[in-house]
């Protein structure tokens, strides 16, 4: 396990105590994955499979979906809307992140214990991350399920931030 390789992050991540009782827990993981089941992610998907976006610039696409988001988020936060979640009962910094590890700021875990989380990352676009993961120590955690997309986002961030990392040893050099 010493061969894990780390990199220093500082993201906030909400989590409780798996157990056969908190059912939920299973629910919310599988909506959260549809983040694109909105009218535009359905819309998208429909042009995309009809060929009629082939001859489109993808980044502008993405850019004003991305935007309708941003107001759609907007107008229901005017309205009052909350989208429910599972109340969970922790929350701990995740200080360094690895493809499938993560380590906590403070010993909070029961070794062998399976978790669900909940994570932002600090991508672009926003979007909530669910996650299960097993303690291997009071600090240290191995992902068990993720999402394909979002196991794709969790890796771009920590090879951004190990870039980063890289850049600023090389300029101290």
């Amino acid at each position: 396990m010493s061969d894990i390789r780390f990199v220093d992050v500082s993201v906030a991540m909400e989590f409780e105590k798996y157990t056969e009782e908190n059912s939920s827990f299973e629910k919310e993981f599988l909506t959260l994955t549809h983040d694109e089941d909105d009218s535009i992610g359905q819309w998208l998907r429909t042009m995309r499979s009809r060929g009629e976006l082939s001859d489109s610039d993808p980044v502008m696409i993405n850019l004003m979906i991305e935007l309708y988001r941003k107001m759609d988020r907007i107008e229901k936060t005017l309205t009052g809307y909350v989208p429910s979640r599972t109340p969970l009962n922790s929350s701990v910094t995740i200080e360094k992140m690895g493809l499938e590890y993560f380590e906590v700021t403070h010993p909070v875990l029961e070794t062998s214990s399976v978790y669900y989380g909940r994570v932002e990352l600090p991508s672009f676009p926003k979007r909530e991350t669910a996650l299960f993961f097993e303690a291997i120590s009071p600090t240290r955690a191995k992902i068990s399920r993720i999402h394909l997309k979002d196991a794709d986002e969790w890796s771009i961030y920590m090879t951004a931030r190990e870039r980063a990392m890289i850049r600023s040893l090389k300029g101290l050099e």
